[in-house]
């Protein structure tokens, strides 16, 4: 065991040729390099697979001895002030490197296929490999410098890679605004680190924990300066893992390519936040006050993702809201001490919505064949519906990823969340409301999104909230011509839930009627055989290759059995004591044991299920009104009239607000809740006034007394020169002017 644990340290390395190898060949032998481009995905795969080993095989070794290594050698010594490098093996870093290379294992084979006409190929690969070896490097960290280095070079990973295609303007802001924001976390950590370091004199854990909780217990430190400081730490984690008020940055990140969302924003670079709070616990749990932050942050992040995703079109910004939603669930555990709850939802949520996400990327792959490559095009539902038939692998992963989002038993997330919405009602029966609820949101949400993806939506010619005629792409109607008189039926908050101005709708069909010969020329065809003109074989989308499929159908297995790692199976000893022995909590003992909590704790079926009966029931009827709006076979069941008139009652001269409602919550949503404008207006607009005002002090303050004395110091040299000139007519008229002035000044107070 000790001889593994000895070679703990290559682990970030493992991968580091790749991007040393690229570069090279890009630099001395770019030709040659780009021609044989695709050769080097396969050692990106390799390492990594490596890099699996070595990490499964660590954590069955701390799955067997329960304990935590650390390995540290001096780097800098100078008086008093030493710092050390070294890495730190615990359940946590373990866990972390085992999402961090599947899940990078799993894009890598995808992106092998979705990047291969992109002429930033090789660029894709040394940067996602780049940022593999920073994550690594962050999760296995001894100390808070070697944090702080790694937390900028995965920030550093980020930018370029959400600026990946920075021609794009877009794509250039969005890297920007993703920078700046994190930045701001960034500071803030730095300064609670070296805050810590003042008050502790250690960048080491394991020495900052120890001498934090002696100090607090015995009352040896400001109370104030060590919460501020605790507060700093946690303000890195709210940027890196887009939390509130830090999480304007996610959306506009879905401008990189598809399988980086799957990657950074979904699985491994927003879950630092995470990792960052799960490691600091035993540092914040000693500070009430701190943890009461923490499931506060936490719980405002569940609700405002899960609102804010309600009406986004982009199917990647939608699921970046969830992912923003899913993380305020992890925040809301560690805030309420459930260390285990959090990291199995951390482990459950990665696998499933990087399912999500390149699901989402198979379906884009397939919009383009028909749109062309346009982001506002082939990543908008509004554009897209009746895939199922044409993508019927995706759309089956899409789906199991969907239901283990939104908490739909057996699947992996079901077990995850209900456990923390089971630790809420313990905590406080307002965040365990407000978390329930939410869970309802997630399945509305997310079956919009599935719904307007793959099976469709009611209005595809119709008269849009604005009131000016809509005409669709082209009219193929996926259920036919007889529902098709139905379809202009509707009232208009349906409308408006869906579409918006003078965006238009369609749904692909096989059968029905035929396409227009200008639509057909509009369209891009998919298949061009070579010396037969440009005949286009096929109109319709297609499912992707293999490479895209192979890790989308692992990615299933794992979001089918990975739950079944914590579920809690109670065992009676002969003394008829309770004694919890789930694999998840046996592996996370030894973190656990930090925090001073008892690892074989009771664990209440009874009033689990009793949750989870109440949470699922919630999200199915999340599901049913989904459904309701956004499946045509649901909808007829409903009398959209009799919806429409009970909409529109009044009692004596006042409307019920119900339209005014659901027209606010569209907006919020849409427009991100309104908090992109207030920063805009009072960030950016204020800062800009801010710098005018002081461009105008400085001009004309400060450089106007500079200048002023500039020239006070002329009038007063040419004044001396004239009467030191030697001129008499000077001297008369100087004379002169000395006696009027004083016979005006004689008169004056004869006067008086």
């Amino acid at each position: 065991m000790e001889h593994i644990y000895q070679y703990s340290w290559i682990i970030p390395f493992i991968p580091l040729p790749v991007p040393i190898l690229i570069g090279m060949g890009l630099l001395f032998f770019p030709t040659t390099t780009k021609k044989l481009r695709r050769m080097w995905a396969f050692p990106s795969v390799l390492l990594l697979s490596i890099v699996i080993l070595f990490s499964a095989e660590l954590s069955i070794q701390q799955i067997n001895s329960s304990s935590i290594y650390q390995y540290v050698w001096s780097w800098t010594i100078h008086n008093d002030f030493y710092l050390e490098l070294g890495y730190f093996v615990d359940p946590l870093s373990c866990i972390m490197s085992i999402l961090i290379t599947t899940v990078g294992i799993f894009v890598l084979i995808y992106s092998d296929n979705y990047m291969l006409h992109d002429k930033g190929y090789l660029r894709f690969f040394a940067y996602i490999s780049f940022f593999t070896i920073s994550m690594l490097g962050l999760v296995t960290s001894s100390n808070l410098i070697q944090i702080y280095i790694f937390w900028e070079l995965v920030g550093v990973c980020s930018y370029l890679l959400i600026g990946f295609w920075f021609t794009r303007p877009s794509a250039a802001n969005a890297c920007q605004k993703a920078f700046v924001t994190n930045r701001v976390g960034d500071f803030c950590l730095l300064l609670g680190i070296l805050g810590f370091y003042w008050i502790t004199g250690s960048f080491e854990f394991r020495d900052l924990f120890e001498i934090s909780n002696n100090l607090i217990y015995n009352n040896e430190t400001h109370f104030l300066f060590f919460t501020l400081c605790a507060l700093l730490l946690f303000a890195g984690a709210v940027a890196k893992s887009a939390q509130f008020p830090l999480h304007v940055w996610l959306p506009d990140a879905m401008e990189g390519p598809t399988p980086i969302s799957a990657l950074i924003h979904a699985a491994t670079m927003v879950a630092a936040g995470i990792f960052l709070v799960a490691r600091f616990l035993p540092l914040f749990i000693v500070i009430p006050y701190i943890m009461n932050i923490i499931a506060l942050i936490g719980i405002i992040t569940v609700l405002l993702g899960a609102t804010l995703a309600l009406a986004q079109k982009d199917i990647k910004r939608g699921l970046a809201y969830s992912t923003m939603s899913q993380l305020g669930y992890m925040m809301l555990a560690l805030g309420m001490g459930s260390y285990k709850a959090a990291l199995f939802h951390l482990i459950t949520h990665a696998y499933s919505k990087a399912l999500l996400f390149l699901g989402s990327g198979s379906v884009i792959h397939s919009m383009e064949t028909l749109v062309g490559y346009s982001p506002e095009k082939s990543q908008n539902m509004v554009l897209m519906g009746g895939l199922t038939k044409h993508v019927p692998i995706t759309k089956t992963s899409f789906l199991l990823g969907t239901l283990s989002i939104c908490g739909i038993p057996p699947l992996a997330c079901f077990w995850s969340k209900d456990e923390i919405l089971n630790d809420s009602w313990l905590y406080s029966s307002i965040f365990a409301i407000i978390a329930c609820s939410t869970a309802g949101l997630t399945a509305f949400y997310m079956f919009r999104i599935y719904l307007l993806t793959f099976e469709g939506h009611l209005n595809v010619n119709f008269k849009n909230y604005s009131g000016k005629k809509s005409s669709s792409f082209y009219s193929i109607y996926l259920w036919g011509k007889e529902r098709q008189k139905m379809m202009k039926k509707r009232f208009s908050l349906l409308n408006l839930l869906i579409l918006k101005n003078n965006e238009r709708a369609y749904s692909f069909s096989e059968k029905g009627n035929g396409i227009d010969v200008n639509v057909r020329n509009l369209m891009c065809p998919f298949i061009t055989i070579k010396n037969f003109g440009t005949k286009n074989t096929c109109f319709y989308p297609h499912e992707s290759d293999n490479t895209m499929l192979f890790p989308m159908l692992i990615l299933v297995l794992f979001t089918l059995f990975v739950g079944y790692i914590g579920i809690s199976l109670n065992q009676f000893n002969l003394n008829k004591e309770t004694i919890d022995f789930d694999i998840l909590s046996k592996f996370l003992t030894p973190s656990i044991n930090l925090l001073h909590q008892n690892s074989n704790h009771f664990f209440d079926w009874y009033e689990f299920l009793k949750n989870a009966i109440f949470s699922v029931s919630i999200t199915f009827l999340g599901i049913f009104i989904a459904s309701s709006l956004y499946k045509p076979f649901y909808s007829s069941l409903l009398n959209l009239k009799f919806i429409n008139s009970f909409s529109r009652l009044k009692i004596g001269s006042k409307e019920i607000f119900w339209d005014k409602i659901i027209y606010f919550i569209y907006y919020w949503s849409y427009n991100r809740g309104y908090i992109d404008y207030f920063y805009g207006i009072s960030l950016i607009k204020g800062i800009r006034k801010f710098t005018e005002l002081t461009h105008f002090f400085d001009r004309r303050i400060i450089d106007g007394i500079t200048n002023g004395f500039g020239i006070s110091s002329f009038f007063v040299g040419e004044g001396v020169r004239y009467i030191g000139g030697g001129r008499i007519s000077s001297y008369l008229l100087l004379y002169v002017s000395y006696v009027l002035i004083f016979l005006f000044i004689f008169s004056f107070s004869e006067n008086k």
